[in-house]
């Protein structure tokens, strides 16, 4: 069984959108595009040297494959995160894309929750899910999401696209580790817990 972890890069006010480039994502007149650009020379200090090593598939919505796919395919592997993107099986959930020339990339097929707890019972490691909020938010509720590990800038954004939006229950998350970077970006590793939190606790 394969645990299903979820890496987003946020601001403290919960923006994930327009994080690569200035026009990477427009939606609703965001103008911010890019923004995460300054914090990312210090990720290496939170990033683990291995990264990758526990990933035995990434996940991705359409918009985030097709922007991943239209850069990491010519990164060379002497970039860790290129290497492992590149090396291993990924999946993504699309209605519209039928043929994906990333090498090693697969359309899930049919139902979208029914595809993904398959995909989680096949095999061992961890399935990471880069960006893909839209998919994010269809997965929390259905409780097939084990870990969250936010990357959280120091950076209030005011608009933008959140992470989360309704949840049907509350969810209990147990803080499993945390660590910063020399420009203030705090990296925090989450489980999810199954039970909703009890104010008598």
């Amino acid at each position: 069984m394969r645990r299903l972890a979820i890496v987003e890069f946020l601001s403290v006010d919960g923006v994930m959108q327009g994080l690569g480039s200035p026009d990477e994502d427009r939606d609703g007149g965001f103008e911010h595009g890019g923004w995460g650009a300054p914090f990312g020379a210090a990720l290496g200090e939170v990033l683990s040297p291995d990264v990758g090593a526990q990933t035995s598939a990434y996940l991705f919505g359409r918009r985030t494959y097709e922007k991943m796919a239209a850069f990491w395919p010519t990164q060379p592997d002497t970039d860790p995160m290129a290497a492992s993107l590149n090396a291993t099986p990924k999946y993504v959930a699309t209605r519209t894309l039928r043929d994906l020339a990333w090498s090693g990339a697969t359309v899930l097929e049919g139902d979208v929750l029914d595809a993904v707890s398959g995909l989680k019972a096949d095999g061992s490691g961890t399935v990471v899910a880069l960006g893909s909020g839209v998919l994010v938010r269809q997965l929390m509720p259905a409780g097939l999401i084990d870990e969250l590990r936010l990357f959280l800038h120091p950076l209030l954004l005011g608009t933008g696209k959140r992470l989360f939006g309704d949840l049907p229950l509350p969810s209990s998350l147990r803080l499993e580790d945390i660590a910063s970077t020399s420009l203030g970006t705090v990296a925090l590793t989450y489980s999810v817990g199954r039970e909703t939190p009890s104010a008598s606790r």
